[in-house]
């Protein structure tokens, strides 16, 4: 079964840095795309940033400049560097990988079980 699982997540204080990492796991032939998407109580899930296996990467304006998206293609996983945290911050981070191909023409679209991050003093 292909999952993605991430890890990392935590209690942090403003001003603090946590680093988020995904790793997707299973028969895995491929993945393009991956990101991260972040969602709080009573409101859609937002994208915070995404790159693609050619590392170029894509940021939500409101983390520009603070978070750092990256992959390692060998190992099937992605980080999020996430500096200058802010209590705005706070909500679950989801992984995803909108194709992750098991076979070279099959693919699914994947979400991790989400992580929670809290920025509070």
């Amino acid at each position: 079964q292909v999952q993605l699982v991430e890890s990392g997540g935590g209690l942090v204080q403003p001003g603090g840095s946590l680093r988020l990492s995904c790793a997707a796991s299973g028969s895995i032939f491929s993945i393009n795309a991956m990101g991260w998407y972040r969602q709080t109580p009573g409101k859609e899930r937002e994208m915070v940033a995404d790159i693609t296996t050619g590392g170029n990467t894509h940021y939500a304006d409101s983390v520009k400049g603070r978070f750092t998206i990256s992959r390692d293609n060998a190992k099937n996983t992605v980080y999020l560097q996430m500096n200058s945290l802010k209590p705005e911050d706070t909500a679950v981070y989801y992984c995803h990988a909108p194709r992750l191909y098991y076979t070279f023409s099959h693919y699914i679209e994947a979400w991790g079980q989400g992580t929670q991050v809290t920025v509070s003093s």
